[in-house]
């Protein structure tokens, strides 16, 4: 900063305010600076400013090793996110979520100094392997906790800098589940994701819900993973039901997977849809527009997702109130969904 600032003819404050951006500087002075900057080949040294500032403006995110679209796509959101609020991430992904595995990885992040850390957290175990690490770094899970996720305990058993914000699954499924409603279903199958899943929980929650409130018993989901090639085999066996004329006329698919798997059962038996039988699915994917036919299916803003999360750690750093946060789905009407036959 000393050669920047002798070879602009200004002082190392203001060489320190240009680099930070301070509004005092004039613009003439700036561009000065910023040429002395490109002409020298300045780099700032990230650990020196760590020490002169306790901020490693890092972000440690912990995720699973999943390549399901919506834990990447999460991660995708949140490095974008902390890249625009000038932060670094410092990703460690895992395959196995036991608490020591857990912990290690936290206590990693410590070790590097991390301003703070988003856990990408879609099952039980991760999240309660997060809840019994105290971190003195704010903590935000992506996931909806539920209060007795740490063996019972309550809001206070928590971490006390651990938030969490996340895209309400059940109000996406209650919305799709809905539509189905409103157009004349009333035998409505869900195809659930894994049970451990906070998302799969949620979303068969939703479905639930909307269907006892318009007077119907649900029957038990059918439980699956989040692979296409669960979809299918629950497919063939729903269309078999469907062409014995004992299947439902619509099925809710856990996710965009599940419903293509589904898709592709009911093709190969003939069963058309929507004319016999209308699927949503939950995702978005890229590509679900071009499904056969072009799938109904519930948006998630991830994009939003990830500026929360990482607002949600710099409001907790900046010494802010902050709380749980929902962001709000959207149902995505496309032709695989009509009327019931």
């Amino acid at each position: 900063m000393a050669d920047v600032a002798a070879v602009a003819g200004v002082s190392h404050q203001t060489v320190s305010r240009v680099l930070n951006d301070h509004p005092s500087v004039r613009a003439a002075t700036r561009d000065r600076v910023l040429a002395a900057i490109d002409e020298l080949g300045y780099r700032r040294n990230s650990a020196a400013r760590a020490l002169v500032t306790s901020r490693s403006a890092t972000l440690g995110v912990l995720t699973t090793g999943s390549a399901l679209f919506g834990p990447t796509s999460t991660l995708l959101a949140v490095e974008a996110a902390a890249r625009d609020r000038g932060y670094f991430v410092s990703v460690a992904t895992l395959s196995t979520y036991d608490t020591d595995t857990m912990h290690q990885a936290l206590e990693h992040f410590m070790a590097q100094g991390v301003d703070g850390i988003v856990v990408i957290a879609p099952h039980d175990e991760v999240a309660a392997a997060v809840e019994s690490f105290r971190a003195p770094v704010p903590v935000v899970v992506v996931a909806a906790l539920d209060a007795d996720v740490s063996d019972g305990g309550s809001e206070q058993d928590r971490g006390p800098r651990t938030m969490s914000v996340a895209v309400d699954q059940r109000a996406g499924a209650r919305r799709a589940t809905e539509h189905l409603l409103d157009l004349g279903h009333r035998d409505v199958v869900h195809l659930a994701g894994p049970s451990a899943w906070f998302d799969a929980r949620e979303r068969a929650a939703g479905w639930r819900e909307a269907l006892v409130a318009r007077g119907i018993t649900p029957a038990r989901p059918r439980v699956c993973s989040w692979s296409a090639g669960d979809g299918y085999a629950a497919g063939r066996d729903l269309a078999e039901a469907v062409v014995a004329g004992e299947g439902p006329t619509a099925v809710l698919a856990g996710n965009d997977q599940l419903a293509l798997g589904l898709l592709r059962a009911l093709w190969e038996r003939g069963v058309r849809v929507p004319d016999d039988v209308s699927v949503i699915g939950f995702d978005d994917v890229a590509g679900a527009a071009y499904f056969v036919p072009p799938l109904t299916t519930v948006r998630q803003h991830f994009a939003e997702l990830g500026a929360r999360s990482v607002a949600m750690v710099l409001a907790a750093l900046a010494g802010e109130p902050v709380a749980l946060e929902r962001i709000e789905p959207e149902l995505v009407i496309r032709s695989s969904t009509a009327p019931p036959p």
